[in-house]
């Protein structure tokens, strides 16, 4: 009898340009009896005392009926193709004279989230632009219930640093993001999405595109920034056109890939979207080991710009977080994939903005707590450990022989 179900002896070999042929195994191969083996546990299955004390505070509720905040894929919606909202505050901080929105120390705020690969994004940026005094930032808790992200409350034992009530004045009373965006437009009717760059002065929202609060970070404050800062600009002149190719593939098929396969509601709408996913990581893999010895570390050889920080907000959520929760596992980043997984491991151990603003807590107890769609029981799995493996280790599967 045909099935769409990988026969469980079947172990094909898995190298660049092998996602089509592994994803058409899905549909020719017969299920085959399965097979028990004697495991010995490596890890102690025990859940740290964080865990448990965190299991109350998801949400349990599942998705309306008619769609809310936590509902990715409208029950109307047949396709089960999850779509991104655009997002609907777009102005600009410049250096432009007369411009609505200048670049003062000071002046601007960030509220981030450590879980979202959107939000990461911009505190890489503000880290590697050494905007630490200029720009400050917050975060909030780490659970996305029907009101949309929450601050935590005061006294409360969140881990990561800045995670704390609306620090803004005057917001004293604010207990969730979407508090913010009223205040902004108080007809609001979108979702309450982070980052939000936030202007403390105008009392409004400046911008809550990620992709363009990086680049208005990469360049609007050098003026008012240390010189050694200044070199450092992740969209420069000179690769603007390479830069725009790698984004419009690796934004479409990776970072939101993760999503449209992750919430996807059909079988069709999932095995379309983590196919074209792995292609995708095929074709960056590709490109990485097209590099010759000595290029640099980075996707551009020795320039570090904004298309590191976007992929690897994405891959370093990959193993921990995407494989099992959002079903992307045709391959794992670790034993798949061993030039990204290099290049993801060398930004995380020798770039502290990297490093320093990966919360791992934040990023496994959102998912798994918060899609209840998904994970209705909340349970959160302990691997893979550790989360980003040292420079010198890897597992036995990537290993030469």
């Amino acid at each position: 009898m045909k099935t769409r179900i990988l026969a469980r002896s079947v172990r094909p070999t898995l190298h660049l340009n092998q996602t089509t042929k592994t994803i058409a195994l899905l549909h020719s191969y017969t299920r085959s009896p399965a097979t028990t083996a004697s495991i010995t546990p490596r890890y102690s299955s025990t859940i740290p005392n964080a865990h448990q004390q965190t299991r109350t505070m998801s949400s349990t509720s599942s998705a309306p009926a008619k769609g809310g905040i936590t509902s990715w894929v409208l029950p109307s919606d047949t396709s089960g193709e999850f779509k991104r909202q655009v997002s609907s505050f777009r102005s600009w901080i410049s250096r432009d004279a007369g411009a609505e929105f200048p670049p003062e120390k000071g002046r601007y705020h960030i509220y981030a989230s450590y879980a979202c690969p959107w939000a990461h994004r911009t505190l890489i940026t503000r880290r590697l632009k050494g905007l630490d005094d200029m720009i400050s930032f917050s975060v909030v808790h780490w659970h996305l219930g029907e009101k949309g992200w929450r601050f935590v409350e005061k006294g409360e034992d969140v881990p990561g640093d800045n995670v704390v009530p609306d620090p803004v004045d005057g917001h004293g009373a604010f207990t969730h993001l979407r508090d913010l965006y009223f205040e902004s437009e108080k007809d609001y009717q979108g979702r309450f999405t982070v980052p939000v760059l936030y202007d403390k002065k105008a009392k409004r929202i400046v911008s809550n595109e990620s992709s363009e609060i990086l680049r208005m970070l990469g360049t609007e404050f050098d003026d008012l920034i240390e010189e050694k800062y200044r070199g450092f600009n992740p969209y420069p002149e000179h690769l603007r056109k390479e830069i725009d190719e790698a984004d419009e593939w690796t934004y479409d098929k990776i970072n939101n890939g993760v999503y449209k396969s992750g919430f996807a509601t059909t079988q069709d709408a999932y095995e379309r979207n983590v196919v074209a996913l792995f292609e995708a990581l095929d074709r960056a893999e590709a490109h990485l080991a097209a590099k010759k010895e000595g290029d640099g570390p980075y996707w551009f050889g020795n320039e570090l710009t904004e298309v590191d920080i976007r992929l690897f907000v994405t891959l370093i959520r990959f193993d921990p977080v995407y494989v099992q929760h959002f079903k992307c596992n045709i391959r794992d980043i670790r034993s798949g994939y061993p030039r990204l997984h290099a290049w993801m491991r060398n930004l995380y151990w020798n770039e502290p903005a990297f490093k320093d603003t990966t919360q791992f807590e934040h990023i496994k107890w959102h998912y798994t707590k918060s899609h209840t769609q998904i994970n209705p029981y909340s349970i959160t799995p302990v691997g893979p450990l550790p989360d980003v493996l040292p420079l010198d280790e890897e597992v036995p599967a990537a290993k030469k022989q």
